[in-house]
């Protein structure tokens, strides 16, 4: 691997990681499930069901924002979270990348092998 291919890969690492770890938290991929259906929510609706409370999923939901995965506008007193399906796209990208570049190398040990 050459030496710019090398950044470009340690760059997009370095871009995708918040996403990764955001989505890493079982709270915080059920709060994205639960906004996949595109409309916005409020937070008690987000709450519904939950056994944490309207601040610990506010927590979440402020992590989920600085990672851009959601937005929140605010209706009055209350903020509306939506979610932005942008950055989990490009951080499966990222992984099609990774895998077709695990799929190369393991065919060329599987042909070094068997050669």
């Amino acid at each position: 691997m050459s030496r710019r291919s090398l950044s470009r890969t340690l760059a997009r690492r370095r871009a995708h990681a918040p996403v990764f770890a955001a989505l890493g938290d079982e709270t915080r991929l059920r709060l994205v499930a639960k906004l996949a259906g595109g409309e916005p929510r409020s937070i008690a609706q987000l709450t519904k069901g939950e056994r944490l409370s309207r601040q610990a999923i506010t927590k979440h939901l402020r992590l989920l924002e600085k990672v851009k995965i959601v937005h929140s506008t605010r209706a009055g007193r209350e903020s509306r979270f939506q979610l932005d399906p942008q950055p989990i796209e490009d951080a499966r990208e990222y992984l099609d990348l990774v895998s077709a570049e695990w799929d190369l190398a393991l065919a060329r040990l599987k042909a070094f092998v068997e050669g």
